[in-house]
C-alpha cells in the first residue's frame, strides 16, 4: 500500500522500549512523529536519535508525542539507547519500536511485501528505504512524509519548521512561503476574499493578483 499525504496513517500494535502500544490509542488526542531506521548501530542514526531526544521538549511545546522505529528486536535498543547517550549526550526517553518481523516497516510501504518476515540476518543495506519521518494529526491523517538516504543525517531543525507551518495553516487559512519561520508573514489562501483577509487579518499586502501577504496571526 502506497501511503500518500492525507491517508490516515496506518495503525498496528507493536512492543516497544515503554512496552506495547497501540498507535492511534498512543498519539491520543495531539500529533505524533514516528521515524524510522534500519538498524541498530548504524552511526547516522544513532546521531538522528540523540539530537530528537535533545529536541524532545520542543516537540512537546507543540503537544507532538515522538516515536522511533529500527528494524530490530526490541530487546537490542537497551544497549543501542546507551551508545545513543555516549555519542550524543542526551538520554532517549521516548518509545523505540522493535520492528523484528518487518511489519510496521511494510505497513508503512517502507519494505516490499516480499522482503521476508524477519530482522535476523538483514543487513542496513537491505533496509536502507526505512529512512522516512511521519507528521501525523490529531486526525489521524499523515501530514508530511519526509524520506532521507542512509548517508544524509535529518535535519530536525527542519521538521520543527514544517510542523509549525502545518499546525498554523491548519487553524487559519494561511499558506506559509519558501523557507518560512515562526514569526514571517504568511500568505493568504485563495479561499479568503479580499473583504474577509481585511476582517481576519487587518490588512494584507497583494504582491501579486494571486498572491497576498499578511502578518502571521497569532497561534
Amino acid at each position: 500500500m502506497s501511503l500518500r499525504i492525507n491517508d490516515t496513517a496506518p495503525d498496528f500494535t507493536a512492543e516497544t522500549t515503554q512496552g506495547t502500544i497501540h498507535f492511534h490509542d498512543w498519539i491520543g488526542d495531539g500529533w505524533g512523529i514516528l521515524f524510522s531506521h534500519p538498524k541498530n548501530f548504524t552511526p547516522v542514526c544513532t546521531t538522528e536519535l540523540g539530537t530528537m531526544a535533545g529536541l524532545q521538549d520542543k516537540f512537546a511545546e507543540r503537544n507532538v508525542k515522538i516515536i522511533g522505529i529500527s528494524v530490530d528486536p526490541v530487546e537490542s535498543h537497551g544497549k543501542w539507547k546507551e551508545d545513543i547517550k555516549t555519542a550524543t549526550g542526551f538520554s532517549v526517553e521516548y518509545p523505540l519500536i522493535g520492528d523484528k518481523n518487518l511489519e510496521v516497516a511494510k505497513l508503512y510501504d517502507m519494505l516490499p511485501s516480499d522482503a521476508g518476515s524477519s530482522s535476523e540476518g538483514r543487513t542496513p543495506a537491505d533496509n536502507a528505504t526505512v529512512r522516512s519521518v511521519y507528521v501525523i494529526g490529531p486526525d489521524k491523517k499523515i501530514k508530511l512524509i519526509l524520506t532521507y538516504p542512509m548517508t544524509t543525517g535529518r535535519n530536525f531543525d527542519e521538521i520543527l519548521r514544517a510542523l509549525d507551518s502545518i499546525q498554523l495553516t491548519a487553524k487559519h487559512k494561511v499558506a506559509t512561503p519558501a523557507n518560512w519561520k515562526n514569526g514571517d508573514d504568511v500568505i493568504i489562501t485563495a479561499a479568503v476574499s479580499d473583504d474577509e483577509a481585511n476582517e481576519k487579518f487587518g490588512g494584507f499586502e497583494r504582491v501579486l493578483p494571486y498572491l497576498r501577504k499578511t502578518k502571521q496571526p497569532a497561534a
